[in-house]
Formats: structure tokens, C-alpha cells, sequence
């Protein structure tokens, strides 16, 4: 054997030994299950109802059975799908699994510890009673099994779960519920050795000016001991000790200490220590355990806001169900991970854990990124009775009670409150959180926070009146593609600028949608009950994600488009709570933008400068001042980024340089001498120039013949019509006009021309002009094309993502390309960005169809284009209404509700100012451009790779 292999294999030696040590102070743990929902572990299993029922086969642990090809699927809401006198599948699931003890356990007590069962588990090491049956599925429960074992011999353990619970309240807790029910050993399970006399768990009270209490809670304590408290800082330096003796009968210790100028915890500044909790006898350690925890002081000031470490905050949050398509509630690390950075993404800094406590990973990974968190107990609009609530509440905080991010609890979801349960959580959190009720029914506020559901914008005006702080725990439902960040701008300025306003939390993060497997992998969200997220089942981003984005950002700028005295100079309003922006860092850029015949998409940057921001003060508005070069001018997008203390991306901003007419030159070809083409028929007039070909109806108006002589056809026209107001044709003439000829027709009602003017290229101008007075969902005009021939589109404009008028945040100026999809938000295939919308801010737009390309573009600014056939809710029917035709030019397009607006009335004004409808009172004029075929543009720019953009610092 090499010395290489010889050493590893004594480290291997070594390494177990330490962890089953005979006489080892630590916790020490053996996995029985899988660690998560990746890395299983196989069970004997015994279904008793629905699919593979009736036979003893496997299973992998921790799981749900359903997912596992067991049992039948139920929705909470099933009692209303089926009838109230529907009966939940009676199933329950029977597990089986050998085990062995490690030798060097004999002399310690030993737990079996379940980290979440669904829902009644029945227990039993080697046929014997574990303990009683627990109640409750979301919450870690354990059973001292010391003198049920037998050390060196195979254990049996046997574990009965049954998926619905023998108490009716539990029942209507958890399992009635507006979520998918499941039954199984959803978390892990694990055997924990302890020494005799070890600690049982430990309760942290750090506040912000280094004061640091700590209940000790001792299972077994003999006489002449002490417990010992270091406290560590990040680096692992010992920063403070305390120490005290107890007696025999003491099963709890009290430590106090102070640190010296502690790092704070909060979102922003996340900061760490750990106090290792030692039994000492002597020189020897009999027992130690190791928390982290975060100095940090929690404050509700009644009638003025929610306090942390002496600063008033306000919740950029939103509720988040523990979800994986393929397993469910069953997660892991990993997830947890990447949902905590989605939401960090979002620039949010609160997180509601509904409607019950997450696996603990998820809390460690927000204590250490920075989330605050609401930990919820279970209660779906029904409350657990005292007896099993009082056992839950005290399973719930003994787990979590040292986390820094919670800075609340929650005792029910939506009338699920037991009151009785209230004083219950400070038994067990020494730091004694506030706690709320997450309600939708008035007079539930509690300890002056109101977190009433779902109130409109105007009634959330009149609640933060007062005289209670609120601090909505759901608002803004994200059924399909509605709520999350559609009107979220106006409600947050409102809470913003608010004295008694704290923030709120969104409904909801993710769309729970579960892969079946009774349905061959359909992933089913329950028609309109779970697609409730700004994510997709994984994590595919939606628009609300980047419209969330944009709204929460820290660092605040308004500014709509450069002015003309532009002089690198931006007005910024500092956002942070604790950071001040000369912590950030920011980076402009200056681009060219692509053109249609481009091979690739995007913008050119032909020069960046980075800096430190501006010392403004955390709530304090300043300016930022770009030093950007003498000819700046000359470009087409300045972008700037803002990167927060970590250098993580916080935004980009970006704002057109030139005009539209200027950014059009070199695509747009109106200078072509060549003769335009006129054939008149008795129906039709006929106008062709160059490749192309155009032919209007005498009686309509309308398009009706396209014909290019290098490609085909296309079907486009139907058009122009108004999709508001009337408009009768009264009059059609044609006319040369310089070096082009003219098909004029002019209308009676709100429509007053349409002028298209054929150019020797063969491009199509279009002037019109319609006067309306009043309110409109949508103004402008449109046409129709064959959807199912569209391949593709790529434009210059905000993208890539669809807007709505309440919902205009999250999307940037550039040259965007997408092709074809089908996509209902909210529902399968889940492919991002849709297609089919409202586009904003469009210069131009190329469309890739299977008869050929079209390109069309606009001289003036601020144009929306829709594309085809879309819906943002679904219900009774889709909502909001859309425009005639499917292609359309507009200068107004119509605000989104949410679920719960919509099943009100659909009045979106109800949801603040941009959910109003468009007040247009003067007539509107507009130049569209139209090319029928594959234009010829100017070269395209060549690739920069080789190019160094300049670099400069501000």
C-alpha cells in the first residue's frame, strides 16, 4: 500500500471514530432516511388505498407517495371541486426500515427524529410504542428510544403515517386548504446520540447593543457542573465567555454577557456569530452544542412602524409555499438556496413562510444571505384546537428560535387563529418576537400590526390612516399573469411614503405545479388555484419578476428619458435602510443598437466608466453625476447599473440617446427615385414599388392584396381599423407625391385619415390621425396576420418581456428577439418571455413568418405593439378585453387586475392611479413605416471583439 492511500485511510479511520466517538460531547447523528428530496434512501412500503395499494413493495424516504406512484392525488379545495359531503382519500402509508445502532452509542441517550411527517405518525423501534402518535406535518418532533434499542443488532423501526389526522382540527389546519395535499415522511429522519447529561436545546436573546442572554435547557443535570457560553465571531475568535454553575435539580440555566460593538444583523448586512454551549466539569467537557445567532433588537412601536436595531423598516416581501414539481414539499438545500436568491433578485428583503414553518435550511441560508422572515404556524382559515396547538407552537419555536431572520411570528393564516396559543411562543423564544395574525377579516390586528388581506389601493389609503401599522401578508394575488408587479408600483409608494406603512408580502412566489404521475408527467396546477407565483414550477421567471425588480429596488431614479440639457446628472432617492449608496457601486454604458439585418441581437458598448456612488444617506435623496465622454451624444442607449455592497446586481436603467427618426436611418430607405407603380381596378387601387406590391380596397380602405416579386405574398391587412371609436370610410383618392404616389382615405366618426404613401423602395409610409375624448382601455389601430404562420419577431424596444399600463417597470431598451410561443402565463409549457403581449417603447419590429419577413417602425416614440391572442387572467372569461384584430399599433394599452380583482368586478381602477383607464382628450397623430418583404439596411457594424471598450471611473 502506498503512503498516499495509508494516510488516507487512517484519516478515514479517524474521521469515524470521531463521529460515533464513544465518549464524544457533540451531537451525534445517523441518517436513517435520505438526506432530501435528491439523495433517497429505500423503505419497505405499504400503501392501504389508491394506486400499487394492498402490496408491500418500496419507497424512497423522505418522500410523498403520490410522487412515488402510491395513493391518489387530492387538492385542499377538493371538498369544494367534489361537494362538501366529499371524503378524503382515508390512505395510509406503512413503513418499514432496519437499522443498526453504532457501537460506541451504548451509554447515550438515543432520539429518533422525524423533521416532517404527513400527517398522523405512529412510531415503533422493535414493535414497541416510540411514543404517543403525532399530530401535525410541517414540524420536527422526536422520541427517546434508548431502552427500545439493541446496540450491535439489526432494529426494527415501523412507522404508520396517516394522511388525513384522527383530529378534525388538524385537519382543518393543514390538510382543508387552498394548496395540494399530500401524505408521507416528507423530511428526513435520523437517529441523535446525546450524552447522559447533554443539552436539550438553547434559546438566544442578542440584541443590537451587544447585550447576550441565553436560556440553557439541560436534560439530565448532576451536581458540580457548569455551563460554559463562547460566543465566536465570523472568523471563529473567541469574542466573550460566560460561565455558571447548577444545581441537580436545575434544568434550566440562565447565561448573560455583552460584546463589544457587535456587526448587526439585518437584510442588508447579514452579520453572524456563533456561541458554543459547553457542560463542563473541570477541564472535561461532558456536553456541547454550537448556534448561530445574529445581534440584532426587534422593536413594534405602536401607532408608528416596525423597528430593527433602531430603524423603521418596511417588508419588500412575498409568501413562499415549499414547493418542487417533481417532490413536492420534499426539497432541499439547494432549493432553498436558489429561492432565497430569487428573491434577493427581486430586491426584496422579507419572506412569509406560508402557511407553515420551512425545512430548516431554508431559515439558516436566510440568516445568512439576509431575509427577514414571518415563521407561520399552520391554520388555513381554520385554527388547531389548544392541545395540539400548544404541542406544535412549542415544536415550531424550540426549532427556529435562534434564527436572526425571524423577526415575527405568526400564529394562522386567514382566521386560523387560536388565540388561546398567543402567550405560548415567548415560553420558548427567549427574545420574545412580536406575534401577528396573517388575517383577511377585520379585528384580528395584534400587537398594532393590521395584516389584512387583499384591501384595494384606496382602501389601503384609509387603513394607513391608522391607528394601526399595517403590514399586508398577502396583496397583489399573481394568479397567471396578474398581481405580483401589475399596480405593485403604486402600492409600494404608498406604503413607502406612509408613516403607519410597513411593507407588505405578495401572493406568491411560486406556481405549485406538481408533476403527476397518474398523468404521465402532466404537471397539473389545479386549474386557477395554484398558479398563483411570479415564478414558474422551476423557477421560470415571469414578468412580474423583473417589474418586482424594478420597483424594489434601493437605489430609486424616476427618470422617464434624458432631457435635452441632459448633463450626466441623475436624481436618486437612496432606498437601502442601513446602506448608504457611496457603498454601491455603479457602471454606465454607452451602446449602438443592432439593426434588423444584424446576425446577432442585442447592443454594441462602445464605452463604460465605474464608480462609487454618491454619500447619500440611507432614506436620503442626492445626485449621481456620469462622467460621460464629449460625444455621448453620438450614441443610441446609455444603460446605467447600480451593484449593491456584495456586488450583486441591484438594476439597469437605460434611456435612449437619439430620436427615433435619427436610430431609423440606414434601416428606413425613403430615398429611392425610382418610379412607383399605379394599376387601378373597379375594387381595387394598386400601388408597387420596387419588390413590392400593395392593393386597397375602394370600399374599405382596408389592405387587401400584398405581393412581393422575391418572396411570397403576405396575408397582412384588415386594416387600418380603430380599436376604439368609430370610423366610416367617406372618401378614397390617390396621387403622386414627390417621388412617391399616395392612396389617401379620409373618414367620418373619430377616425380622420389614413395616408399611405408607396417610396421607389417599395417602403410604405403610414400618417394617421384619430381624435377621441373620454376614458378607453386601448387607442390606435390595427391589423390582422395568420398567427399560426408566425415564426418569430425581433425589435428594437423595451423587452424582452411583455408590459401592461399598470405594470410598465422591469423591461429595457435594446434589440430583443423571441420566437414563437403559445404561452398562457401561469400554465405549461411555462416558456418565458411570452411571446404574445404588449411591447413598449417600440422603434421597430421585424416579424419572421413563414411567407417572409415584415418589418415595421415608428418615427415617433412611445408606440406599443400587440401581438396576437393573449389573455393575462383566466376566469368566467379572459381578462382584459383585447383589441379588434391581432396585430396592433397603439398609443394606449389597458391595465391587469389581479385574481381577486377580477372576481370582484375586473375594475382595475380599484388597484390605484395606473389601473385607471387612459383619459385621452386630443387627436393623435402618428408615422408607422412598413416593408413588406426582406428590406435592404446598411452593412451591419462589425463584431467588437476585438475592440477594447474604453473604461472610464466617474
Amino acid at each position: 500500500m502506498s503512503i498516499k492511500k495509508l494516510l488516507f485511510f487512517c484519516l478515514l479511520l479517524i474521521g469515524t471514530n470521531t463521529a460515533f466517538a464513544k465518549d464524544s460531547p457533540q451531537r451525534e447523528v445517523k441518517y436513517l432516511s435520505g438526506t432530501d428530496n435528491k439523495n433517497t434512501v429505500t423503505w419497505d412500503f405499504f400503501c392501504t388505498g389508491g394506486r400499487n395499494s394492498g402490496v408491500w413493495s418500496t419507497i424512497q424516504v423522505p418522500s410523498h407517495w403520490e410522487q412515488q406512484g402510491f395513493g391518489s392525488y387530492n387538492y385542499g379545495r377538493d371538498y369544494v371541486t367534489y361537494g362538501k359531503n366529499f371524503r378524503f382519500a382515508d390512505e395510509k402509508g406503512m413503513y418499514k426500515h432496519t437499522f443498526q445502532v453504532p457501537k460506541g452509542w451504548k451509554n447515550k441517550e438515543i432520539y429518533i427524529v422525524f423533521e416532517g411527517s404527513m400527517t398522523d405518525t405512529e412510531v415503533k423501534i422493535n414493535g414497541k410504542p416510540a411514543g404517543p402518535i403525532h399530530q401535525g406535518s410541517f414540524y420536527r418532533f422526536k422520541y427517546n428510544i434508548s431502552d427500545k434499542l439493541e446496540i450491535g443488532k439489526d432494529n426494527l423501526l415501523e412507522v404508520t403515517v396517516s394522511k388525513m389526522s384522527a383530529d378534525p382540527s388538524v385537519n382543518s389546519a393543514e390538510r382543508l386548504a387552498d394548496y395540494w395535499i399530500f401524505g408521507g415522511i416528507f423530511r428526513p429522519v435520523y437517529l441523535e446520540a446525546q450524552p447522559k447529561q447533554h443539552i436539550d436545546w438553547t434559546a438566544v436573546d442578542a440584541k443590537a447593543d451587544g447585550s447576550f442572554s441565553m436560556n440553557v435547557y439541560l436534560k439530565n443535570p448532576q451536581a458540580k457542573h457548569e455551563v460554559l457560553a463562547e460566543i465566536l465571531d465570523a472568523s471563529g475568535k473567541v469574542v466573550a465567555t460566560t460561565r455558571k454553575a447548577f444545581a441537580q435539580t436545575d434544568t434550566l440555566v440562565n447565561l448573560k454577557t455583552q460584546v463589544a460593538n457587535p456587526l448587526q444583523w439585518t437584510s442588508e448586512t447579514p452579520n453572524l456569530y456563533s456561541v458554543r454551549t459547553s457542560i463542563v466539569s473541570g477541564r472535561k467537557t461532558v456536553s456541547q452544542t454550537t448556534d448561530k445567532f445574529g445581534f440584532r433588537t426587534i422593536e413594534i412601536r405602536e401607532g408608528d412602524g416596525i423597528y430593527v436595531n433602531g430603524t423603521k423598516i418596511k417588508m419588500k416581501g412575498i409568501n413562499r409555499h415549499v414547493w418542487w414539481p417533481e417532490t413536492g414539499r420534499s426539497v432541499s438545500r439547494e432549493i432553498d438556496l436558489m429561492d432565497v436568491k430569487l428573491m434577493k433578485e427581486m430586491n426584496m428583503n422579507a419572506v412569509r413562510c406560508a402557511h407553515y414553518p420551512p425545512d430548516k435550511a431554508f431559515l439558516e441560508i436566510c440568516d445568512s444571505l439576509g431575509l427577514y422572515v414571518l415563521d407561520e404556524l399552520a391554520g388555513w382559515q381554520n385554527a388547531y384546537n389548544t392541545k395540539v396547538g400548544a404541542k406544535l407552537v412549542k415544536e415550531m419555536v424550540i426549532r427556529d428560535a435562534n434564527h436572526p431572520s425571524i423577526i415575527l411570528w405568526s400564529n394562522g393564516n386567514e382566521g386560523g387563529h387560536n388565540k388561546e396559543l398567543i402567550d405560548d411562543y415567548a415560553l420558548y423564544d427567549h427574545s420574545n418576537r412580536p406575534v401577528i395574525h396573517a388575517h383577511h377579516r377585520p379585528g384580528n390586528e395584534l400587537n398594532g400590526i393590521d395584516c389584512n388581506h387583499y384591501e384595494d389601493y384606496y382602501s389601503t389609503k384609509s387603513i394607513l390612516e391608522g391607528p394601526n401599522i399595517y403590514m399586508p401578508t398577502e396583496f397583489l394575488h399573481s394568479q397567471d399573469d396578474g398581481g405580483g408587479g401589475t399596480s405593485l408600483h403604486d402600492f409600494w409608494e404608498l406604503h413607502w411614503n406612509s408613516k403607519l406603512g410597513a411593507g407588505g408580502f405578495l401572493w406568491a412566489l411560486v406556481d405549485e405545479g406538481i408533476v403527476r404521475t397518474d398523468l404521465d408527467g402532466y404537471i397539473d396546477v389545479n386549474k386557477v388555484n395554484a398558479p398563483d407565483g411570479v415564478v414558474g414550477p422551476y423557477r421560470q421567471k415571469e414578468g412580474s419578476f423583473w417589474a418586482i425588480r424594478e420597483v424594489f429596488s434601493p437605489v430609486k431614479i424616476n427618470l422617464k428619458e434624458l432631457p435635452a440639457n441632459f448633463n450626466g446628472e441623475i436624481a436618486v432617492e437612496n432606498r437601502f435602510h442601513f446602506t448608504n449608496l457611496n457603498q454601491c457601486t455603479f457602471q454606465w454604458e454607452l451602446a449602438d443598437y443592432r439593426k434588423p439585418g444584424d446576425r446577432f441581437t442585442g447592443h454594441i458598448t462602445k464605452k463604460k466608466g465605474t464608480g462609487a456612488g454618491p454619500a447619500i444617506a440611507p432614506v436620503a435623496k442626492g445626485n449621481l453625476k456620469l462622467n460621460l465622454p464629449a460625444d455621448w451624444k453620438e450614441h443610441d442607449l446609455l444603460l446605467l447599473s447600480a451593484y449593491d455592497p456584495a456586488k450583486e446586481l441591484i438594476y439597469t436603467w437605460s434611456w435612449n440617446i437619439r430620436s427615433n427618426e435619427a436610430m431609423l436611418a440606414g434601416i428606413v430607405d425613403l430615398s429611392d427615385k425610382s418610379s412607383v407603380e399605379v394599376t387601378e381596378t373597379d375594387s381595387t387601387i394598386t400601388l408597387k414599388g420596387g419588390e413590392v406590391g400593395i392593393s386597397f380596397n375602394r370600399k374599405t380602405g382596408q389592405i387587401a392584396q400584398l405581393t412581393n416579386t422575391k418572396s411570397m405574398g403576405l396575408f397582412f391587412g384588415n386594416g387600418p381599423v380603430m380599436v376604439t371609436g368609430k370610423a366610416t370610410m367617406a372618401n378614397m383618392k390617390h396621387y403622386k407625391e414627390g417621388d412617391g404616389h399616395v392612396v389617401e382615405v379620409s373618414y367620418s366618426g373619430d377616425m380622420k385619415y389614413a395616408r399611405w404613401k408607396m417610396h421607389g423602395s417599395g417602403w410604405l409610409s403610414l400618417d394617421y390621425e384619430y381624435s377621441l375624448n373620454g376614458d378607453y382601455p386601448f387607442t390606435g389601430i390595427s391589423f390582422t396576420y395568420p398567427e399560426n404562420f408566425v415564426i418569430g419577431a425581433k425589435w428594437l424596444g423595451k423587452g424582452p418581456y411583455r408590459v401592461w399600463k399598470n405594470r410598465l417597470q422591469g423591461v429595457t431598451h435594446n434589440v430583443w428577439e423571441n420566437y414563437y410561443n403559445d404561452t398562457h402565463t401561469g400554465s405549461g409549457p411555462w416558456n418565458y418571455p411570452e411571446f404574445k403581449g404588449y411591447f413598449a417603447d417600440v422603434t421597430w419590429m421585424e416579424f419572421n413568418t413563414v411567407q417572409g419577413k415584415f418589418l415595421v417602425a415608428s418615427k415617433e416614440k412611445d408606440l406599443f405593439v400587440r401581438r396576437f391572442d393573449f389573455y393575462g387572467l383566466s376566469g368566467v372569461k379572459p381578462h382584459p378585453e383585447l383589441p379588434v384584430g391581432n396585430i396592433s399599433f397603439l398609443d394606449n394599452i389597458p391595465a391587469l387586475g389581479t385574481k381577486l380583482a377580477l372576481n370582484i368586478s375586473a375594475n382595475t381602477h380599484n388597484l390605484g392611479p395606473t389601473g385607471e383607464a387612459n383619459k385621452v382628450n386630443s387627436p393623435i397623430k402618428r408615422t408607422l413605416y412598413f416593408y413588406f418583404g426582406l428590406p435592404k439596411t446598411d452593412d451591419a457594424a462589425p463584431e467588437q471583439f476585438s475592440r477594447p471598450v474604453k473604461d472610464e471611473l466617474f
